[in-house]
């Protein structure tokens, strides 16, 4: 609880999928009416139980604010990861919240499960002692998996209780999904003779061999009889309805709202079985049944909700805040139609000048500074001009940090769920998205896997974009410019100079060259080393940088001489004294064993179509060597 708001983590995936949506909405107005609001901490593909493939978006469940919630719900077969069940268990004993896990089983939280045997039993007992089938086969899922294998020992007990011997071969394995079940149907028609009835381990492929049968010129249920098990939604649109067993997913609302409610109060753990509910369908004969109306609406809604425009705006979207100019403009694009209801929250670091937040090496316990960058509520105050991603804030790495925590507190007051997703790019998560939708329609929730991919390319984009563009502005800087001056080489003076002739406010304007060289410079590289050479070349080249106008092209021309193209009025011979000023300030403060000094000449012209800038140059370089070899006959006669 905080700030009198209790609060429940809801743990799960695909909040669009029509059961979920429903699971979800029966929950909150259950758990409303007690003062709770839900935060959903949802991923939007399947991780697969102990798979070790990197899954970015799991970053969300490490977003929980253990410290103000008051227990955590987590449907376990939605989320599919024992690891990820595990560690949000072992974070909130810390905490000493209680978990309760809606359709599974761990040690220390309170567990609803389905009675899957009992409900698959149900079906098998149908098909062979309603409809007196004898002739049987199984197309059972993954060999040697738990759900697979209770099953068949299901459909071993109920043929052996009715005098039908087993044989292996009434046992085909469709892997639970369509195309594995397609290759297993095609060998069993391949046969020759098929059996009565197909009893399948669950609605998709129950659906597929229906499908497959009827391709082949077979009739479902007259010449075979076909079942399913789960309930899934699909069956309902099928032709013949599937008859199955369904996993009723609002009785499944009801008993996890008792649960949390009972472990809320008592601190312990609990137990809950749900038996399947049977449902007899067309596909063995039995008249049409259809149930739970409102989530079959939800599922054509679901459906419909996707359409080609959609996907056309958020391409608009990512493009847009890929090719932005700076943190302010990138939010820019976020002001539409489809990020409605929409909080996006970021770790401030992504935009870190100079460095490339996706490839960089960062330590795994360094915390996230998280920052609000868009509230769709409040646009106006992300825009170019106001956006700001500095400042000294508090941060912890969930969605309750300081810096985020009153604008999602006020958010839970609307009595409907907020939404959390993970933001990451190139399997670096950076923060989170918070859907606060003010309904339950399902296409918003379906709206938010699109919206999510979205915002994470097109931030990401973002960053890698503007981390090449610093990249290339850095090469090109060292292809333009003398590494040891940082003036101009003569490829980037040539470049620059054609550039600035060509402005109008340049023509016909008066343009000086000026050229200085550094005196001395065998002396100095014989008797203290090329290094030092260098740098009284460099020494030269700043005071002339710093004696002429800002608007003036300053290039190292070759060696130990350097020269700028002054594009304005101005006193030469003033210039020349200030870069001899700034040698002999730089003399009496280096402490080295000789001097510093320059001679340098200079040309003026107009500038128009005659004029020869190499000309200029050649002129000016004269006029420094007379100006160096006056010294050199002045310290020879002195």
């Amino acid at each position: 609880m905080i700030n009198g708001r209790k609060l429940i983590a809801l743990c799960t995936s695909r909040v669009y999928d029509p059961q979920i949506h429903g699971y979800i909405v029966r929950l909150n107005e259950l758990l409303k009416k007690e003062g709770y609001s839900i935060l959903i901490f949802a991923i939007n593909s399947d991780i697969y139980w102990e798979e070790d493939r990197q899954a970015t978006e799991r970053y969300v469940f490490d977003l929980i604010p253990y410290s103000f919630i008051d227990a955590v719900i987590i449907m376990d077969e939605k989320i599919k990861s024992h690891k990820i069940a595990r560690k949000i268990i072992g974070h909130s004993q810390e905490y000493d919240i209680p978990v309760v896990i809606a359709d599974g089983r761990y040690e220390g939280a309170s567990c609803i499960t389905y009675d899957y045997e009992a409900g698959f039993e149900k079906v098998v007992r149908h098909v062979i002692e309603h409809h007196g089938i004898r002739d049987v086969h199984m197309m059972a899922g993954h060999p040697n998996n738990r759900f697979s294998d209770s099953r068949i020992a299901v459909f071993k007990k109920v043929l052996s209780e009715n005098g039908i011997r087993f044989d292996r071969n009434m046992v085909s394995y469709g892997h639970f999904w369509a195309d594995p079940c397609r290759v297993a149907t095609r060998a069993l028609l391949s046969r020759g003779v098929l059996p009565k009835a197909i009893i399948c381990a669950n609605d998709i492929m129950a659906i597929t061999v229906t499908e497959m049968l009827t391709e082949e010129g077979y009739r479902v249920p007259e010449d075979v009889v076909v079942s399913g098990f789960d309930g899934y939604d699909e069956i309902y649109f099928t032709s013949p309805k599937i008859t199955t067993a369904s996993c009723d997913i609002l009785a499944l609302a009801d008993v996890t709202a008792e649960a949390v409610l009972k472990a809320v109060a008592t601190r312990e753990c609990y137990d809950e079985i749900i038996t399947p509910t049977f449902i007899a369908n067309e596909s063995c004969g039995c008249p049409e049944h259809s149930e739970h109306p409102q989530i079959l609406r939800d599922w054509f809604k679901e459906s419909f909700a996707r359409n080609n425009d959609d996907n056309r705006v958020l391409q608009l979207i990512t493009t847009s805040m890929q090719i932005s100019g700076s943190p302010g403009e990138l939010v820019l694009p976020l002001r539409s139609y489809k990020t409605d209801n929409l909080l996006a929250v970021v770790d401030r670091k992504c935009f870190a000048e100079g460095a490339n937040y996706f490839t960089e090496d960062v330590p795994e316990d360094e915390t996230k500074e998280l920052v609000i960058i868009y509230d769709s509520d409040y646009p106006e105050q992300y825009n170019t001009d106001s956006l700001d991603i500095s400042g000294d804030f508090e941060f912890s790495e969930d969605v309750l940090s300081p810096s985020v925590r009153n604008r999602i507190l006020e958010l839970t007051e609307n009595g409907y769920p907020l939404i959390f997703n993970s933001l990451d790019y190139m399997n670096r998560p950076f923060g989170f998205v918070c859907y606060f939708y003010r309904n339950y329609l399902i296409s918003n929730y379906t709206n938010t896997m699109g919206v999510t991919n979205a915002i994470s390319i097109g931030i990401g984009g973002y960053v890698n974009i503007q981390y090449q563009r610093m990249l290339l502005y850095k090469m090109d800087e060292m292809y333009r410019h003398d590494p040891l001056t940082g003036l101009y080489n003569r490829i980037g003076f040539q470049n620059e100079f054609r550039k600035l002739r060509k402005h109008p406010k340049n023509y016909k304007k008066t343009v000086t060259v000026i050229m200085s060289d550094l005196d001395g410079l065998k002396y100095i590289n014989d008797n203290f080393g090329h290094a030092e050479g260098d740098r009284a070349i460099a020494a030269v080249a700043k005071a002339l940088f710093k004696a002429v106008p800002d608007n003036s092209l300053s290039t190292r021309f070759g060696g130990d001489e350097v020269f700028s193209v002054i594009f304005s009025e101005c006193d030469p011979d003033s210039i020349m004294k200030d870069i001899d000023g700034y040698l002999a300030e730089y003399n009496r403060e280096s402490g080295k064993p000789y001097e510093v000094s320059t001679s340098s000449g200079y040309m003026t012209a107009v500038l128009d179509d005659s004029f020869d800038i190499a000309q200029a140059i050649k002129v000016a370089d004269e006029r420094m060597y007379n100006s160096k070899n006056r010294k050199y006959e002045e310290r020879r006669k002195g």
